[in-house]
């Protein structure tokens, strides 16, 4: 469990530093540039992830259902309604499966529902959470 949640943690660690050197790209017809600048996290507290799985014949395997997201800091300033992505990958970073939507504006949890992807639970290393606004 303990590698489980080290592993969550640089795989987010790493997302949000390359979703944010993207960020400062800017590309135009007379020019590319790059660079890049600090990003903030919206708190400073660790957030965790698990998920629920049931079995799906047409798989056959058990898929991922509902990821819960605990530990959000909602309040004034913080990570209240800001836009989220939530990514499970396999083992080499490959995506398996993606879910974006809007952080709550109160509460400590938020959800992402997989169900519908079909993504076998087996194939899944590591949970990227990105929150960004």
């Amino acid at each position: 469990m303990k590698r489980a949640l080290t592993a969550l943690l640089v795989g987010a660690a790493v997302f949000a530093g390359v979703y944010g050197f993207a960020a400062s790209l800017s590309v135009s017809s007379a020019s590319l540039g790059a660079g890049t600048s600090s990003i903030s996290a919206c708190q400073s507290a660790t957030l965790t992830a698990s998920y629920a799985v049931s079995y799906d014949s047409t798989i056959p395997a058990y898929k991922v259902g509902v990821v819960t997201v605990s530990g959000l800091d909602t309040t004034a300033g913080h990570c209240a309604s800001k836009s989220f992505k939530v990514t499970l990958t396999n083992s080499s970073n490959t995506s398996l499966g993606e879910v974006t939507g809007t952080t709550p504006s109160s509460g400590t949890t938020f959800t992402a529902d997989f169900s519908s992807q079909g993504v076998s639970a087996s194939a899944v290393a590591n949970i990227h959470i990105v929150i960004s606004g």
